[in-house]
């Protein structure tokens, strides 16, 4: 699933293309997304001008002229290309996972502008497209989400407090958007690696200088991720046919059974299922 840095890539890609432009016309090739699309959909969009594309977490949001928006969450496996209808272009995957080139399976929705058109594919169909009619309920659509780890709420006091008398693992916090928003799998092993902190640690446990590295890796890392174009685990390339680059700096997310790149340690990088989820850390480095 594309976590935070990927789903900017795709907010800044499609800001630069879409932006101040009209919707001219919605082509539904298949509603049953994760959450049916609503029967207004199409009418809901048409004519509608983009002032911005903004994001939150892992949401993609459409900022309209009147006011209104629509949210976009990718799923697990959802791409989001952007066709030039005047040019041909070699790479027009806006996102994360999968080709770079527009599949000719599962593109199930068409936002078709004067000169371009941004198609929504998603194999597994996990993502959605959610209509929101003004910012109060915009507003009121995220307020169960913890905040960003860019947020100046995700600070010492919120961290530590929140913490308290808590005893799933450190790990499981990371991942729970309800807490912070945004990290996921790749970037929470990552976090936590650089941190020095055990992934199964009890939360409670934590200390204060603790939490203090987990707010300053969480930063550190998403940054520098945004940075680089994002984690290609796959072949991707964007629609200038760059490839996110983030993933030669992993420590140990995939790394496991290779040595740990901490100078002067000798132990290799592990990987244990929870949940079904894959945690990789070191298990000298991480305690």
């Amino acid at each position: 699933m594309p976590e935070l840095p990927e789903v900017e890539i795709v907010r800044q890609s499609l800001d630069k293309k879409i932006k101040q432009k009209s919707i001219k016309k919605v082509i539904i090739r298949n509603k049953n997304l994760r959450v049916p699309l609503p029967k207004n959909f199409s009418s809901f969009l048409m004519n509608k001008k983009i002032i911005k594309v903004d994001r939150f977490s892992k949401y993609l949001i459409l900022n309209f002229k009147s006011g209104e928006f629509c949210l976009i969450h990718l799923g697990m496996s959802g791409t989001i290309h952007i066709i030039d209808i005047k040019k041909k272009l070699k790479f027009t995957n806006a996102s994360f996972y999968h080709s770079p080139i527009l599949p000719k399976k599962h593109n199930h929705i068409e936002l078709i502008f004067n000169s371009l058109k941004v198609i929504y594919n998603d194999p597994r169909r996990f993502g959605f497209f959610e209509l929101v009619e003004n910012s109060e309920k915009l507003e009121n659509r995220f307020k169960n989400l913890g905040p960003e780890p860019f947020n100046l709420n995700f600070n010492l006091n919120y961290v530590f407090n929140y913490f308290e008398g808590k005893n799933k693992n450190i790990k499981t916090f990371l991942l729970d958007q309800k807490f912070v928003s945004g990290i996921g799998n790749i970037y929470a092993s990552e976090i936590l690696f650089l941190s020095k902190i055990y992934p199964f640690k009890k939360a409670s446990l934590l200390t204060r200088e603790d939490c203090k590295k987990i707010i300053y890796y969480s930063k550190k890392i998403l940054l520098r991720a945004i940075k680089k174009g994002g984690s290609s685990i796959r072949d991707f390339k964007d629609t200038l046919g760059s490839s996110g680059n983030y993933q030669k700096e992993f420590k140990v997310y995939q790394q496991e059974g290779l040595r740990c790149k901490t100078i002067g340690c000798t132990d290799t990088i592990q990987k244990k299922i929870v949940s079904n989820r894959s945690t990789f850390f070191c298990n000298s480095c991480q305690n």
